[in-house]
């Protein structure tokens, strides 16, 4: 599974050749960053989490010069940004907006762009936007952009939070699951050595 991993990740090469990392030079080099370590991969993982959920925009860039400055393994950084994606954006701000809104004590059945049409006199004419929705916009915008913020800052912090332990949950785990192997399989061994011929 760990090799399967691995060749889903972005390459060294891939990096160094992308436009919007090389002006990290030499310090893409480093070999921390390449490194399947307990710390560098939930690092990473941490990393790009955080920045996926807090910047809307360049945030691979962001997560490359994070992970360059605390050497976290980079491409597990890069690849995680991908939690936020055309497909997800739309759910994932709509959750932050209403865990902000909470947090903040707004009413939860507020709808900052509900009923934006108006209808016209006349029944034969189209719907067109009331004229009062578009002259409160600005200030539907403003009670939008709180909620929203505080929301994706709780998800940044709290995703990378929970990614980070449960990475290292994770690699413990298997590491003790193969060392209870190895040791089983010695085990194994030596009692069939040890045990007489008939």
């Amino acid at each position: 599974m760990k090799h399967r991993v691995l060749q889903r990740l972005p390459n060294r090469e891939t990096i160094a050749k992308n436009r919007w990392l090389r002006w990290l030079g030499a310090g893409l080099h480093h070999h921390r960053l390449w490194h399947m370590s307990r710390r560098g991969v939930s690092l990473g993982m941490a990393l790009g989490m955080f920045f996926a959920f807090l910047a809307p925009v360049a945030q691979i860039p962001l997560s490359a010069a994070a992970s360059v400055a605390f050497k976290a393994n980079l491409p597990v950084a890069l690849a995680s940004t991908f939690v936020t994606n055309p497909f997800t954006y739309a759910p994932v701000y709509w959750a932050a907006w209403r865990v902000g809104g909470y947090i903040l004590g707004h009413d939860s059945t507020f709808e900052p762009f509900e009923d934006p049409l108006h209808e016209t006199a006349t029944a034969s004419s189209p719907p067109i936007l009331s004229s009062a929705w578009i002259a409160a916009l600005p200030s539907r915008l403003a009670a939008v952009g709180r909620p929203l913020l505080l929301g994706l800052l709780v998800f940044a912090f709290g995703f990378s939070v929970i990614s980070y332990l449960t990475v290292n949950w994770l690699w413990i785990l298997g590491v003790r699951i193969k060392r209870r192997r190895r040791l089983s399989a010695a085990a194994a061994v030596k009692a069939a050595l040890t045990t007489p011929f008939a």
